[in-house]
């Protein structure tokens, strides 16, 4: 039996909330697929670029694993070609000290 899935625009919009919730900013750069599209975190911490974090299922469940350049100059790039092969994808900008924290609260 698979596990249950909230669909990806709830999960986007509740971790928007969360994050304004704790004092951070949190910002939708692209708009997915409501249901099932795949989410990808560009984590930020005062303005200065962090990991991209990609939403996917493991052997304990749904996990953020790291995802992208390891040069940030890439990143547009990166993030521009993900978009183009995949329409359904979210991109959501975060910029909170504990942005990863608080996106694996999400999915706990």
């Amino acid at each position: 039996m698979s596990e249950p899935r909230a669909a990806s625009g709830l999960l986007v919009f509740a971790l928007v909330r969360l994050v304004e919730a704790k004092g951070g900013s949190a910002m939708v750069l692209a708009k997915g697929d409501a249901t099932a599209g795949a989410i990808l975190l560009a984590l930020a911490d005062r303005g200065v670029d962090g990991p991209l974090l990609e939403r996917s299922f493991g052997p304990g469940g749904y996990e953020w694993r790291e995802t992208g350049p390891a040069d940030l100059s890439e990143r547009t790039t990166y993030l521009a070609n993900r978009r183009r092969t995949d329409p359904d994808l979210w991109i959501v900008e975060i910029d909170h000290a504990d942005a990863r924290t608080i996106a694996l609260e999400l999915l706990a």
